[in-house]
């Protein structure tokens, strides 16, 4: 194998593993976010929720899908950098 398809191998490979491990993550948040956002924000659960109930989900998703999104900017840059010094 030729050091270019070698190259173009190992490009292909980590697309497809950062294609994963943003799925993993998406599916994590997604989890993480009912758990958390729900326990915090519906102490007493009913049949339906109230309007500071829903304003508060809204709030405390919006605060983990921008950290969620810091993180994984961050994240992609590291990798685009190791990508570059090897």
């Amino acid at each position: 194998m030729s050091d270019s398809t070698s190259e173009t191998v190992k490009k292909a490979i980590i697309k497809q593993v950062l294609i994963e491990s943003q799925s993993a993550n998406a599916r994590t948040l997604m989890e993480k976010i009912g758990e958390n956002c729900f326990t915090s924000c519906v102490p007493k659960p009913g049949s339906s929720l109230s309007s500071a109930e829903k304003t508060c989900v809204a709030q405390c998703t919006e605060k983990y899908m921008a950290a969620w999104n810091v993180v994984n900017t961050t994240y992609l840059k590291r990798i685009q950098q190791e990508m570059g010094n090897q």
